[in-house]
């Protein structure tokens, strides 16, 4: 029988899998940043991002191979796109803005009703969603911490 080699690996071999770690680092990195700006600027949702990742890494390629040209990828992808949506954030009006200035201006943790109705309907406009009212202090927690980052990044951006 023989006997397993123990003890450190030939420096060679080190040197070797720490380039293909920083390499393999190096394109991670760079497959995150092309998919982020893909969904920033053109991916309907997951389906258009995965395809993205696939073609970045040659997973396309192979599939096409292994199953032919008609590999069922693009009713996928819209299959995908249809289930989780990116969604769009419509632009502030003038009239919103005001209100999320209002409301942020008091600095208070409390929400009368009619700055319930107020930012809710903010929030469904803005963030194209069907939020029904609702008692939940997390669920406005939730809500308010999103709107005032939309205004921060509004008054960040025109300022």
């Amino acid at each position: 029988m023989e006997k397993k080699r123990r003890g450190r690996q030939p420096k060679v071999v080190t040197e070797v899998v720490d380039l293909l770690k920083d390499e393999a680092k190096e394109l991670v990195n760079d497959i995150k940043e092309d998919v982020r700006e893909e969904v920033r600027e053109h991916a309907k949702g997951l389906g258009d991002s995965l395809e993205k990742v696939f073609k970045k890494t040659g997973i396309d390629k192979v599939a096409k191979w292994v199953l032919g040209e008609d590999c069922g990828c693009d009713k996928r992808k819209e299959k995908l796109n249809k289930i989780f949506p990116y969604r769009k954030i419509n632009c502030l009006t003038e009239d919103e803005h005001g209100i999320l200035e209002t409301f942020f201006s008091r600095n208070t943790a409390e929400i009368s009703p009619s700055d319930q109705h107020a930012l809710l309907k903010v929030y469904n406009r803005v963030l194209n969603v069907r939020q029904e009212p609702t008692s939940c202090s997390s669920c406005w927690r939730d809500i308010v911490n999103q709107l005032k980052r939309i205004y921060k990044e509004y008054d960040d951006a025109n300022s």
